[in-house]
């Protein structure tokens, strides 16, 4: 089994910075893409951005210049800092990794963390 956990949310005044951690533990295997994901009140899910094995990354337009990706392969854990935040970025930030282990192919996902910005 895989598990991911979010941390690093909070409330943060608009033109503030966070950072975001994503751990990944348990029968990992290899893990391909790591990606974060929000999801405000009301609306879908979303992709934020994200980077694969190769460090390859890939951003939403509403984050660009302003978020940034990284992943620590050693220590199995992505990052997201986000700087500049606004109010629309208000939501809960979710983590998601997909990989192969022994058992096969798999995609897990956090519980999120609530990113609250507030003008």
């Amino acid at each position: 089994q895989v598990q991911v956990v979010e941390s690093g949310g909070g409330l943060v005044q608009s033109g503030g910075s966070l950072r975001l951690d994503c751990v990944v533990s348990g029968f990992i295997g290899s893990i391909n893409a790591m990606g974060w994901y929000r999801q405000a009140p009301g609306k879908e899910r979303e992709l934020v951005a994200d980077i694969n094995s190769g460090g390859t990354t890939n951003y939403a337009d509403f984050v660009k210049g302003r978020f940034t990706i990284s992943r620590a392969n050693a220590k199995n854990t992505a990052y997201l800092e986000m700087n500049s935040l606004k109010p629309e970025d208000t939501a809960v930030y979710y983590c998601n990794t997909n990989g192969r282990n022994w058992r096969g192919q798999y995609d897990a996902w956090g519980r999120g963390t609530q990113v609250t910005v507030s003008s």
